[in-house]
């Protein structure tokens, strides 16, 4: 049971890994193929890194690497080491991969002739980026992780933190720039990271709700608890028609776990009878951290009292 457990835990965090490094890539990718030749401006670090490199010639991915250095410093007390090491980890990563991307492509621009194109294709990748690392418990880099930490105490939109967190960036850029049509541009890239942002995280973190009658219920809760990792419940019923007595389990889990739910039950029992649903939210043993001002909250109480 011990070991299924060290597993279980082992396989998550080889997954949080592989969804990093898939982010980071996603995120090279973005950056330095489409947004950062075409001079397109972006928030966050990489923008600030961007305007640099085009007002200074520092390379940006160093001036990217020395700002989150320094980001990472403060997010260390609040979000703790389990975050930042991922992050630490997704912020070398892009570094290096950015170094050898500009190094493969030396001075080639793609889409120079079409900017928008440009914003639309570099915006996908890079939300999809951020979305991906904070999926997975740790983030690129950059805006994502003040966001982060703003979202630790606050029910806000992740996306919503980068967008306002990322204006006054955009905006800057016209000082280098001297183009306010590139810096509309800044605003549509925008516009695509903060919905893809919202959706992939929204996707990743889809709670589902199992409702499962079988006579095999101790077997199918044994096998939740220590093979899913997962709690469940016991539901004492009665068939209508019937009028047997039945036990149901009741489970909640992430989406992504819902394919070894079900191989688990059909098993087990491939008569049971399940129920599935998706759920608006979930809080709590295993899933996201309940938001709220606890000092409004406070006040409010003793009011009432």
């Amino acid at each position: 049971m011990e070991r299924r457990r060290e597993g279980s835990t082992f396989r998550r965090q080889l997954n949080d890994y592989i969804l990093l490094t898939l982010g980071t890539i996603l995120g090279v990718i973005g950056w330095n193929i489409f947004l950062l030749p075409n001079q397109i401006p972006m928030g966050g670090i990489t923008g600030i890194a961007s305007i640099v490199f085009w007002g200074t010639g520092i390379p940006a991915q160093h001036a990217f690497f020395a700002f989150n250095a320094a980001l990472l410093i403060v997010a260390l007390k609040i979000l703790g080491w389990k975050f930042c090491i991922k992050t630490i980890y997704a912020v070398v990563t892009f570094t290096i991969g950015s170094s050898i991307v500009q190094y493969l492509i030396g001075d080639t621009v793609l889409l120079a002739d079409q900017k928008f194109m440009a914003t639309i294709v570099g915006g996908v990748f890079l939300g999809a980026s951020v979305g991906l690392g904070l999926a997975a418990g740790g983030s690129t880099g950059g805006t994502d992780v003040i966001a982060a930490m703003i979202h630790k105490y606050r029910d806000v939109s992740l996306g919503h933190v980068i967008l306002f967190c990322d204006l006054a960036i955009i905006t800057s850029s016209i000082f280098v720039l001297k183009d306010w049509e590139k810096v509309l541009y800044g605003y549509v890239l925008l516009f695509v990271l903060t919905f893809f942002v919202d959706h992939v995280v929204n996707t990743m973190r889809q709670s589902v709700q199992f409702i499962i009658v079988s006579d095999k219920y101790e077997q199918i809760g044994e096998g939740i608890n220590h093979i899913v990792q997962r709690g469940c419940s016991l539901i004492e019923g009665q068939g209508f028609y019937s009028r047997k007595g039945i036990k149901m389990v009741f489970c909640i889990a992430k989406k992504s776990e819902s394919a070894l739910i079900f191989s688990l039950i059909d098993e087990i029992d491939p008569e049971a009878f399940v129920s599935q649903s998706a759920v608006i939210g979930a809080y709590g043993q295993g899933f996201d951290a309940f938001k709220v001002n606890k000092k409004v909250l406070r006040r409010q109480i003793k009011q009432i009292r």
